[in-house]
This record gives structure tokens, sequence and C-alpha cells, in this order.
């Protein structure tokens, strides 16, 4: 049995990590393919170090690009790949262009697709991501869900029953397993308090209009709290175009996953426009404002910790309130107990069973 993995950003390596570490007690064979998609060091070659994953065997390269160009091209990129390899199945992750593009290179060869984090929806369709999970979804012949309104999702959209399968959050497996690493490690602050953010969405980033407001209101902010502020590369892009002053904020480098879980457990309030931080700061039970009018992950605003604002100008009194002790009260979601990915691989191993065995016997 030979099971190929596609990943091409940051997210993915979390999601992939603990997938193939529970795939790789049937014996099975794994190629890890990256597309290049995230292609410096802080993004891509340092998390997989960080993550115990194996080098890719194969780096597509595709670098960054609008998705109009870097989608083909990875299809283009992939498809004498998987000719050559033939594996028996292609696990993709999350919703980015690689996973879009890799859904649609595999599903035109008749390859099962195994799509993590399926069912997912904003229900907003100005985000490029939106109608990638759609397609994605529809493209995947196992489809696995990390909460109930996902399945909802892909029942309501006519995805058949017997393709889905609730396991669970595989970003609070790696979570789980890195956090005891997390807590030993020293993050200087100059006052015990402090908030963590990360911006990348281009309806943030891009518009100087917004990225200014926000920054604005952060810049005021720090005069309560420390404000850690590791900078996206397309982050750092647009505030070096559009000349906004950040002195006021600490300004940090994208850190590595361990640094960040770290970060995140210790902030008095996490400021984000991430999807994954949304999970792991529910799961840590540490306050979250996302910097967006929607989600596609809903359940964090229903029992996480996370409230959702669409006007940077209600930042500062979202995060007083916090610091007044005025914050919600959250609960775990169902199955985010650090054990998807082995209810993955007992699925996947069910499905492929007379493969399994083969691969079992010759392991």
């Amino acid at each position: 049995m030979h099971i190929l993995h596609v990943v091409g950003t940051r997210p993915n390596f979390v999601k992939a990590a603990p997938v193939m570490d529970a795939l790789r007690v049937y014996g099975v064979e794994q190629t890890l393919v990256h597309t290049g998609q995230h292609y410096d060091s802080e993004m891509s070659a340092e998390f997989i170090d960080v993550l115990g994953l194996p080098q890719p065997r194969f780096n597509l390269a595709v670098g960054s690009g609008v998705h109009t160009k870097q989608i083909p091209e990875i299809v283009r990129r992939l498809q004498p790949l998987l000719s050559s390899c033939r594996p028996d199945a292609v696990f993709v992750y999350g919703d980015v262009n690689s996973t879009l593009a890799a859904a649609l290179a595999v599903s035109r060869l008749g390859i099962p697709v195994c799509h993590v984090e399926a069912g997912l929806r904003s229900f907003d369709r100005s985000m490029p991501e939106e109608t990638n999970r759609i397609t994605i979804d529809h493209a995947s012949d196992l489809l696995f869900a990390h909460c109930e309104d996902a399945v909802t999702n892909l029942k309501r959209e006519g995805v058949p029953a017997e393709r889905i399968h609730l396991v669970g959050n595989v970003m609070i497996d790696s979570l789980v397993r890195f956090l005891p690493l997390a807590r030993g490690y020293e993050m200087p602050c100059a006052r015990q308090q402090f908030a963590l953010v990360t911006l990348h969405r281009a309806s943030n980033v891009d518009d100087p209009c917004v990225l200014k407001e926000i920054l604005k209101s952060l810049s005021d902010l720090s005069s309560e709290l420390d404000v850690i502020f590791p900078v996206h590369p397309r982050t750092r892009k647009r505030i070096a175009e559009f000349g906004i002053d950040t002195r006021s904020l600490r300004v940090v480098d994208p850190v590595p996953y361990i640094q960040c879980l770290t970060l995140q457990q210790r902030a008095a309030v996490v400021i984000t426009d991430s999807g994954g931080i949304q999970e792991e700061t529910t799961y840590l039970n540490i306050p979250c404002i996302t910097l967006r009018a929607s989600t596609e992950r809903p359940i964090t605003t229903i029992m996480g910790t996370n409230v959702l604002i669409d006007d940077p100008a209600r930042l500062k009194a979202e995060v007083r309130k916090i610091l007044n002790g005025e914050r919600k009260q959250s609960s775990m979601p169902p199955y985010w107990d650090g054990h998807a990915s082995e209810r993955i691989a007992a699925i996947v191993s069910k499905h492929f069973k007379r493969k399994f065995r083969s691969a079992a016997a010759s392991a």
C-alpha cells in the first residue's frame, strides 16, 4: 500500500505530521510531496525539521503567485509525478491552492483522494479558500471532518454519507504532542501581559486603510501590554509599501511552530486572521479575536474562545474587555482529544483492507 501526501504551506505540515505517524503503524509506504507554495525556510523547511516529518521526496518548487497561475502550474508539475508513482491514495490537507491543485490532478487520474479537514464552510464566496474547500470536497473519496457542523455541511451539499467520517482535529493532535516542549521555551517580554498578533489575509493586509487602522489600534494598545507581532512575509511587504510605523510593536520574524505554541499559551489575548490559530486557542483556552467577518470554523465561536470582529475600530474595546476579565466561557469540541489521526488511519486501513494486508505482510 502506497500513500502520497501533498503539502504546500505551513499549516499543511502541522496536519500531515500526525497522520503520517498514525499510518506508519500499519507499515504503509508513504511519500511526501512539497509543492513549494511556502518556499522560505521559516515557512517550510524549519517546520519539516521541528515536526519530525521526512524530507519531501519531491519538491515542485512552484513558488508564490496568483491562484490563476499557481493552481494550474501545480497541476502541470504534479500529474507526471502521479503517473510515475501511481499511489493507491493521496492525502490532501486544508483549503490552500496546493490542496485544490492536488485534488484536481489526482481525481483526474482516478486515484482516491483523502481530504483531511473536510466540510469547513464560511459561506463567504469572496474568500478564495471557500471555493477551494467546496471543490476539494466534491473531488474527494474519503472526507475527514473535524466537527459535527462540517459533517452537516457535506451532507447538505449531497456528499454521500459513507464517504464522510467525523474524526476530530489533527491540528490538536500536533498541539498535544508538542505542548510539553512549548512549555519549556522562554520568550522574553518587557511586561508580563502581552498580545500575540498574526495577520496575513488579503482582506486585512492588502488594503492600506484597513491595515493602517488595525496597526494603529495595536499601537494604541501597546501602552497597556506588549504586542508581539511575528510578521508574515506578505504582511511585512505591505507594511513597507504603505509606510506604516510599527515601532511601538514588538515586530519579529515568523516563529517556528513550537515557539508559536509557547506564545499562544502565555498570551493574554491572541489577535489573528488565521484559521488554525482559532482552533489552537480554543484548545488552550486562550481568548482569541479573529479579524474577519466570517469563519469556516464556527465551532470556535460557538464552543471555543473565539470572537469575530469585522471592524478594526472595535479591536481596542474588545481587548480591554478581556484584560478586565470579561472573557468568553468555553468548552472543548468533541473529538479534539489528540487522537484524530489514529481514527483516520483506522478508517483508511478498513477502506483499503486488502492493500493494507499486503503492505503489512511485506513490512
